[in-house]
């Protein structure tokens, strides 16, 4: 999902008046359909997300549903501890 920077990059140096230089031989006209394919679609899929947390952000759907148990955000919590942290309990074990 990181290949929307490439593009950012390209942005960048175009503006500021400077090529790419780079030690690599160029593309050949399917690795470029492939690189350009990699950066739309992380472009789309960072698009989708961002839409995804502003709409939620704005209908004030920010915490935890209801109908999530209690014991599947305390493993969740518990597995985020160090190991050292997290004590020898067996569900504690198990993450």
């Amino acid at each position: 999902l990181v290949h929307v920077s490439y593009f950012i990059q390209k942005c960048v140096d175009w503006a500021a008046g400077n090529p790419i230089q780079s030690n690599e031989l160029p593309k050949s006209a399917v690795q470029a359909a492939f690189f350009w394919f990699r950066v739309v679609l992380s472009a789309v899929v960072l698009g989708f997300s961002l839409a995804v947390i502003v709409e939620g952000l704005f209908t004030s759907n920010t915490t935890m549903w209801d109908g999530v148990p209690n014991a599947v955000i305390a493993f969740f919590a518990v597995a985020k501890l160090k190991k050292s942290e997290q004590g020898n309990a067996p569900f504690a074990m198990k993450t």
